[in-house]
């Protein structure tokens, strides 16, 4: 049998039954890396020697009658995560050599799990870019077609995953960056709620001290092959940093607020006031909408209880990016707010509100912070009348490499049309600027062939709601399929 492409629910039961060892399992992984990864580029730091001793640890272990949540499952770890004894750059050729001391939070959490972690995967320089490329490792292909990405910033988790290098993968999201790599490449991802699972030693740049932090928008979240998987490895990220509680603490999540699809009840959003949504997307959308109403559940298409589209993204573009700029050199600062100075009064556009974000006092952040509180409690009360949003991750699929040094100047082609290339962020920014969870889901291919997906928005710590309809819908229509 070929153990690459099974589940780690799967890959667990086997491992618990004798029919396989973690040995067998991280040495076919290995050599499907060695022998894939050539065009696809996803694993950008191998860290196989400890791998295979990881494995023979898990082995030993299950002979001695441990039985751990991930015992033994080969797994993969975004670049930008803390692994003691193995580089942590960013993409940033000044740091290619930062070797941190001690594993991040969620690394430890996967180890003392029993997984056996492979190595690490590819991002953009610095994280921000929505696709995965630099100077140090090169460029992450889409593995269903290579001249596309695989998304960002955690595109190489993504197109690990599709390829079969491991059965889990862990990443983050700022932007839509488990969402995006997720919908291009075909394969699960979730947004948690923010704040659910600790971020220590992932998310501060490698020139940063691994400290305890409260990030504004930013989460480190699982990614699968399936629906499942997701819940199985969220488990197990799930909790608060026990630095900041003096003790280790479990977090016990309410259950789905529903467990069978006919009773739940969906809000189907295919349309953004901002951007256009493409028609490969929209069918997507309308795929999941049909399975909801085939399967008995109560699907509306408009409600006046959703908050203010248009608002929210200029929020989330305002939140996003007056952090951008906080280590900038003054003389960029400088040149910033001259350009933002010039900008016309009546300039609504979102490039725009980018700019004026990016030279924000204090005050300017505290007044938009004030107007997501109302956003989050508009969302308190759709999800009263609702248990979960239904909408798009991108407007489009992957699209081609596109490596212009001034992101500003990309743009993005929906349908024959361009438009500024960071527009498309309004629909990843939707849930990350209230800090409401969210399921990346597989529901089909485009007419090209490529991979489409949606995504499930719940309320605030309820995030077993939006992984419980996924898993439905995994059910429904289908989930993961292997690039030919």
């Amino acid at each position: 049998m070929d153990w690459n492409l099974q589940t780690a629910e799967m890959l667990v039961a086997a491992l618990r039954a004798g029919e396989v060892t973690s040995v067998e399992l991280t040495d076919e992984a290995i050599a499907r890396i060695e022998r894939d990864d050539k065009t696809i580029n996803a694993i950008c730091v191998p860290d196989f020697d400890r791998a295979r001793a990881a494995a023979r640890d898990a082995d030993r272990a299950r002979a001695r009658g441990e039985d751990r949540p991930l015992l033994g499952i080969p797994v993969t770890v975004k670049e930008s995560y803390n692994i003691a004894g193995l580089p942590t750059s960013w993409g940033m050729p000044l740091h290619r050599n930062h070797m941190p001391a001690e594993d991040a939070v969620q690394v430890s959490r996967l180890k003392a799990a029993g997984a056996v972690v492979l190595g690490k995967t590819n991002v953009p320089l610095g994280l921000q870019d929505i696709q995965s490329f630099n100077e140090i490792y090169g460029t992450t292909n889409n593995p269903w077609d290579h001249r596309r990405t695989s998304g960002g910033s955690s595109g190489g988790s993504a197109a690990a995953l599709a390829s079969g290098f491991g059965a889990l993968s862990i990443g983050s999201d700022l932007a839509g960056s488990l969402r995006t790599p997720a919908h291009f490449c075909g394969v699960y991802a979730h947004k948690p709620t923010l704040g659910l699972a600790a971020s220590r030693g992932s998310l501060a740049p490698p020139t940063a001290p691994a400290l305890p932090a409260d990030p504004d928008l930013a989460v480190v979240g699982p990614m699968a092959r399936t629906a499942r998987d997701l819940t199985l490895l969220l488990d197990v990220m799930a909790g608060p940093d026990p630095l900041t509680l003096g003790v280790a603490h479990e977090l016990t999540l309410p259950p789905a607020r529903r467990e069978r699809l006919c009773d739940f009840r969906v809000l189907v959003l295919d349309e953004h006031p901002l951007i256009p949504t493409g028609a490969a997307v929209r069918a997507g959308v309308n795929r999941v909408a049909d399975a909801l109403v085939d399967g008995g559940a109560r699907v509306e298409r408009h409600s006046p209880l959703l908050p203010d589209l248009t608002e929210a993204a200029v929020l989330y573009t305002q939140l996003l990016f007056s952090s951008t700029v906080a280590r900038f050199p003054v003389e960029a600062y400088e040149q910033l707010r001259t350009r933002a100075a010039a900008l016309r009064a009546d300039d609504q556009s979102l490039d725009a509100a980018r700019l004026r974000a990016m030279v924000f006092s204090h005050l300017d952040w505290i007044v938009a912070n004030g107007r997501r509180e109302v956003h989050r409690h508009g969302w308190r009360q759709l999800f009263a009348e609702f248990d979960a949003v239904v909408c798009p991750i991108t407007p489009t699929p992957a699209f081609p490499h596109d490596h212009n040094p001034d992101l500003m100047k990309r743009r993005i082609d929906i349908d024959g049309i361009e438009y500024p290339y960071f527009d498309q962020l309004v629909w990843a920014g939707l849930p990350t600027m209230p800090g409401l969870p969210a399921t990346a889901i597989p529901t089909g291919r485009s007419p090209e062939g490529l991979p489409v997906g949606v995504q499930l928005i719940g309320p605030m710590f309820e995030d077993r709601t939006p992984l419980r309809l996924a898993e439905l819908l995994e059910q429904k229509i289908g989930g993961f399929q292997a690039p030919e």
